[in-house]
């Protein structure tokens, strides 16, 4: 079951960060296991090594963050409750990026960077 969580922001927005699990080796490419399906060029299961994948949104509220992945794709992603909200510096990240998508490997790794949501898409 993904997990997630949002906070809203001063000014009325909010960021939404959705811990999503990557398929197995052998499972559809372009899709996330657990829900999601649908075609991100390359899939998930290309870009990351192992585990979940984090993601970022920033919108001006919850249900245009969740608008904001189903228009990518991801056709079946929910948020249900506000278990994993998302930290202080998930939400520095995603309010610095001028896209206001962004994700990484979870759980995180150190080195890892917040990577912009296109370099799925290519």
């Amino acid at each position: 079951m993904p997990g997630g969580g949002f906070v809203r922001l001063p000014g009325g927005s909010v960021v939404v960060a959705l811990t999503l699990p990557r398929p197995p080796c052998g499972a559809v490419a372009g899709g996330i296991a657990g829900g999601i399906t649908g075609g991100i060029k390359g899939g998930i299961a290309g870009a990351v090594e192992g585990g979940n994948v984090r993601v970022l949104v920033h919108a001006v509220n919850r249900a245009r963050a969740l608008t904001r992945l189903r228009n990518l794709g991801l056709r079946a992603v929910y948020l249900r409750g506000n278990a994993q909200p998302p930290t202080p510096d998930e939400i520095t990240a995603v309010l610095h990026h001028p896209d206001g998508l962004l994700w990484r490997s979870a759980p995180d790794r150190a080195a890892e960077l917040w990577h912009p949501i296109r370099a799925l898409l290519g």
